[in-house]
């Protein structure tokens, strides 16, 4: 058999359907999959092993070989047996019903539902959905295939050469080894409402550099590399370095957060690494609800401040007052990486 994937858009959502690929690997044993998805999702997913063939697709793409018509042409060439729906969008449903694979497995949503043979609906009450961790949403998934219950556990690799950039950063700072370093990661594609103050950020840096006696590595996307630097700068302690000046790429996020002894992050793409690597994280929320990515990670703490107009899921806070963030306190925070670096340290440390 011949089977392709969409696979999740964003970053964080690569990483968690990692658990469906493994399924759909061990279900499949012996047949070609092939992962359709954007040039920077391939990347979050380069070392791993499930997928036989990816296939690079972005609409806006300024490659017209990766648009929707060029991309079709290799889909119908691949003459797929059967698609999984890992994204929502009614653009890949009907990529897969106009490729003529017989199956077609993928959630009713946004018109979808006479494009699928194989319909799943997602947890409703009346109108409204419910939260649900899209881990399980996205096992859901090969589960409607025949595959057999799998763990929820993310799983990621790094390559050679992502090892190798992370040994730079570590060279240029002169950081310890790994199990004494903690990285932050303040960033969120979704949109500034996610951002916890760069001045909480610098001021929880500086406590774990002087009271733990940690080196602290501030990781950003190409998008935060001046939040970077403002937290470093904020600091103000030669053990807090960033990212910002370096040749930032997925690949040397994920290394420098697999080598680290904890990660203190936003809910965003990078969180999803730590978890992967068995790396303890403090993840914290604002405006979205922990209940849509929950991970089922014990080595994770959720932190979040109820108020009352949330979680609200706005790109921006609409009040202006960000209070779902700004209320939750350094010290709070820092109680928590306090918690999690008493639990004990990683039993591999680069």
């Amino acid at each position: 058999m011949k089977i392709g994937i969409f696979i999740p858009n964003w970053i964080g959502d690569a990483a968690m359907c990692t658990p469906t690929l493994r399924a759909l690997r061990r279900k499949f044993d012996g047949d070609h999959l092939v992962g359709i998805m954007r040039p920077y999702v391939a990347d979050v997913l380069q070392g791993t092993s499930w997928l036989d063939e990816r296939l690079l697709f972005f609409q806006r793409s300024e490659d017209a070989s990766q648009r929707s018509w060029a991309v079709l042409g290799q889909m119908r060439r691949a003459q797929f047996d059967a698609i999984v729906l890992l994204t929502n969008s009614f653009r890949t449903a009907l990529l897969a019903r106009a490729s003529g694979a017989p199956t077609r497995v993928g959630y009713v949503r946004y018109a979808r539902g006479p494009l699928l043979t194989h319909k799943l609906y997602c947890p409703r009450v009346g109108r409204r959905r419910l939260p649900s961790p899209a881990i399980d949403a996205y096992l859901q998934l090969a589960y409607a295939l025949g595959c057999e219950p799998e763990s929820h556990r993310l799983e990621l690799a790094t390559l050679a050469a992502d090892e190798a950039a992370a040994d730079a950063v570590w060279e240029k700072w002169n950081l310890p080894p790994g199990d004494q370093v903690v990285v932050l990661n303040s960033s969120g594609a979704y949109g500034a409402a996610k951002l916890w103050p760069s001045e909480y950020f610098a001021e929880l840096a500086r406590r774990i550099a002087t009271t733990k006696g940690l080196s602290v590595l501030v990781a950003c996307g190409p998008g935060e590399r001046e939040i970077a630097r403002h937290i470093a700068r904020g600091a103000d302690h030669p053990r807090v370095v960033s990212l910002a000046d370096e040749p930032i790429s997925i690949g040397l996020t994920k290394a420098c957060i697999r080598r680290s002894r904890m990660m203190v992050t936003t809910d965003s793409g990078p969180r999803l690494f730590a978890v992967a690597f068995d790396v303890p994280v403090v993840t914290l929320f604002g405006p979205t609800d922990v209940a849509w990515t929950r991970t089922h990670y014990d080595r994770e703490v959720c932190l979040h401040h109820p108020v009352p107009c949330g979680p609200c899921g706005r790109r921006v806070c609409p009040l202006s007052h960000h209070d779902c963030m700004r209320l939750l306190t350094v010290q709070r925070v820092f109680d928590a990486v306090s918690s999690q670096l008493g639990a004990g340290r990683k039993t591999e440390a680069a």
